[in-house]
């Protein structure tokens, strides 16, 4: 996951390959309450790891639930409907899924309880599934504003007698929370009656669905009564695979109609045509659009009308799919013309008012969009020169940080700016590095930073902390001809000409990845292997074979992956990325080095001198600067660097500096 202030993505040409997506969450997060609650134990396959899984596990365990993983696996203990925990202080995030549920299950079962979440969460209105529970007689106090979390639940005096109204035009969640709940003190048939119009109706089957999977056959006439039956009882199915998320398919559905193929299909594995979530349909809004979606029983594939033709423009009632249709609304500005989504006012009631956020971030790529109470109207840029660069806002919303990252495809050949990634942990912890595995653009689109300079400069640190505040890879090349050494040696080659080819070959096989501080060389971390002396002296040698340096070049070259890539060495704005937006050149002087250097290797309890190291590191930058190969210099357009007085915060800040002002992102 990428854990950045923000995130740039540069142009994106085409997409190919296959996703595997996480779990649902509404099915998830629905199974881990039923299972907490029922008789038996439950296995639970593939769930989603996630915020609001993590948090609705955390509130089952605190409410006294045993919870076991193993691997991919997570084992729930039932309990029957007798909580032990009757008093609990329970934080649930900015998870729907688990406040209003978790509501219902508590308020009926009764105990001293406290919900609360993140700020958004209490502007989220829950009073009409309070109103609801009130009906039967729970006893449920608002502690801060009314209608809103957090909540006190305390011990109810239940009546079951007369039917529950419910309003259904603002959330399903809260006659989900009722249908989930209520079966635990069934003792006679209690009804649920729906007042008004019930939105997103297919997140109600998913419902009905698996409390048919715990045992609970709800009796429903059509969309506004539904009856649990006496003596109704939640049973443990044994073991329960989750399908993955149809809401986090849409985006690759959309990515699939947006983007010419590399050749390859793009194919989404783990949900299919027969999927229970109603987000499904997405399908066929896509459909609509122009994309071509075949599927199997857990599989599509899409493509879309071809290069430069465009999406058909829609005009659709988008209630049966309220989380997918944020992302129709991305791809209406790939569309040939006005786009309308109606029946959407539930996005104004979700993680943020999606309808305002919505429309505020397309208008940064040039379109022109109009908000109604409970429709937006899209048209796309008017031509390719109206296209624009832009940053846009997530506003703590896993939904919009997906859904505008296609935006990345746009014919303008513009770069977008997702600020905080790392809100998609909510659902896909991964999504990013998932859309990178199948989308591909030009290499001279994928930004390079390089980092240069002496011996014993900083530029390995520095580089390393520049990469990790963009989110972008990071190669030492350095530690390439080290970790080559180390591996020619264990291999017992001899390192001169008699082994260059065989080196050579190897270099091709190794495993090479810099990850979190470390350098690992297939799952070994080789940090401080290849950091001694004798490797310093043994990479110098590997350095001269010339077959050698060439397979290096070639993993260098290959480092230059999405979304960037930030390399530090002595050569890689002169000789291997000569051709890289930003080059530092990083120095320092002799004596401010040798100090470093002094410092580092008295902290390892090696015995030197200043003098003596300040003598090394001079004579090294003169067999440096003198190379016949690759000598060190710095490159003519290179920002150059003195780091003498220093900290590395200052230099990481004065290299996001420069490439900040490189960039054309507007915010507005």
């Amino acid at each position: 996951m990428f854990a950045t202030e923000f995130l740039d993505l540069p142009p994106l040409r085409n997409a190919g390959g296959t996703v595997t997506l996480p779990g649902s969450k509404s099915i998830s997060n629905r199974v881990l309450l039923m299972s907490a609650l029922c008789a038996g134990t439950t296995t639970l396959h593939d769930l989603l790891d996630s915020d609001d899984t993590r948090v609705m596990l955390d509130a089952l365990h605190t409410l006294g639930c045993t919870v076991q993983r193993d691997g991919d696996r997570v084992r729930i203990g039932g309990l029957n409907g007798q909580l032990p925990n009757r008093k609990a202080d329970l934080f649930l995030g900015n998870a729907g899924t688990a406040m209003r549920p978790l509501t219902a299950a508590l308020a009926v079962l009764g105990g001293d309880y406290s919900l609360h979440g993140v700020a958004r969460m209490h502007e989220r209105p829950i009073a009409d599934l309070v109103d609801a529970l009130r009906q039967l007689g729970c006893k449920i106090d608002y502690l801060e504003n009314s209608g809103y979390p957090p909540l006190r639940i305390g011990n109810p005096s239940l009546n079951l007698t007369q039917p529950i109204a419910v309003r259904g035009d603002v959330s399903s969640q809260f006659l989900t929370a009722l249908l989930m709940a209520l079966p635990l003190v069934a003792s006679k048939d209690v009804v649920i009656d729906v007042v008004g119009e019930l939105i997103s109706r297919p997140y109600i089957a998913i419902t009905l669905n698996l409390l048919a999977r715990f045992g609970v056959f709800v009796r429903r006439e059509g969309w506004q009564r539904f009856t649990i039956p006496a003596a109704s009882r939640l049973q443990s199915p044994g073991d329960m695979f989750i399908e993955a998320d149809a809401s986090s398919a849409s985006y690759f559905i959309a990515l699939g109609a947006i983007a010419p193929s590399n050749g390859t299909p793009l194919r989404i594995q783990g949900v299919g045509a027969d999927s229970i979530q109603g987000d499904i349909r997405f399908v066929e809004a896509a459909r609509l659009m122009g994309a071509s979606v075949t599927s199997g029983a857990n599989w599509l594939e899409v493509s879309g009308p071809g290069e430069g033709q465009g999406l058909h423009p829609i005009d659709l009632d988008c209630n049966h799919i309220p989380d997918a249709a944020m992302t129709l609304a991305v791809m209406a500005l790939y569309a040939r013309g006005t786009s309308t989504l109606r029946n959407i006012a539930s996005w104004r009631v979700k993680e943020t008012d999606r309808l305002a956020a919505m429309t505020t971030e397309l208008r940064k790529f040039g379109a022109d969009v109009e908000e109604g109470p409970d429709y937006i109207r899209i048209t796309p840029p008017g031509s390719v020169a109206h296209w624009r660069a832009a940053s846009v806002a997530t506003y703590d919303d896993h939904r919009m940080a997906m859904c505008l990252s296609l935006a990345a495809f746009n014919p303008a050949g513009q770069p977008v700016r997702i600020l905080d990634p790392k809100c998609v942990a909510k659902t896909f912890p991964d999504y990013f590095e998932t859309l990178f595995s199948v989308v591909r653009t030009d290499l001279a689109r994928i930004p390079v930073i390089c980092i240069d300079g002496p011996t014993a400069s900083g530029k390995g640190t520095l580089a390393a902390a520049v990469a990790q505040r963009l989110g972008y890879h990071f190669l030492d090349s350095g530690a390439l001809y080290r970790i080559t050494a180390l591996a020619a040696t264990r291999a017992g080659l001899t390192l001169d000409a008699r082994s260059e080819s065989a080196i050579a070959d190897l270099v091709g096989q190794l495993k090479i990845r810099f990850a979190d501080g470390r350098i690992l060389l297939g799952e070994e971390n080789v940090s401080e292997l290849v950091r001694t002396e004798e490797m310093g002296m043994n990479a110098s040698r590997v350095s001269t074979l010339v077959a050698v340096r060439q397979a290096l070049i070639a993993v260098q070259h290959a480092s230059q992956r999405l979304p960037g890539l930030v390399a530090d060495g002595r050569d890689m704005g002169t000789v291997i990325f000569p051709q890289a937006p930003l080059k530092v050149y990083l120095t320092a002087s002799a004596a401010k080095r040798a100090q470093r250097r002094h410092k580092q290797l008295i902290s390892k309890g090696i015995a030197t001198t200043i003098a003596a190291l300040r003598q090394d590191l001079e004579a090294r930058d003169a067999r440096d600067c003198n190379r016949s190969t690759a000598p060190l210099r710095a490159a003519q357009d290179a920002k150059l660097l003195d780091n003498s007085e220093l900290t590395i915060e200052e230099s990481v800040d004065a290299v996001l500096d420069w490439w900040q002002g490189m960039q054309p992102f507007r915010s507005a």
